[in-house]
């Protein structure tokens, strides 16, 4: 699986792209890797636990 960007992410799972910012704000839920600009991405992994 690829990995997904906040809004791919939040479209595939119904949590909002604010939630997720949120979850990893608190260190609830951690994006897998971020991009050179500073895109955060999630994979399947990160998918699952949410």
């Amino acid at each position: 699986m690829k990995p997904l960007t906040v809004s791919q992410a939040a479209a595939l799972t119904g949590v909002t792209a604010r939630i997720l910012r949120y979850y990893d704000q608190i260190g609830l839920l951690s994006p897998a890797a971020a991009t050179e600009s500073g895109c955060h991405l999630y994979g399947e992994a990160e998918l699952k636990r949410l």
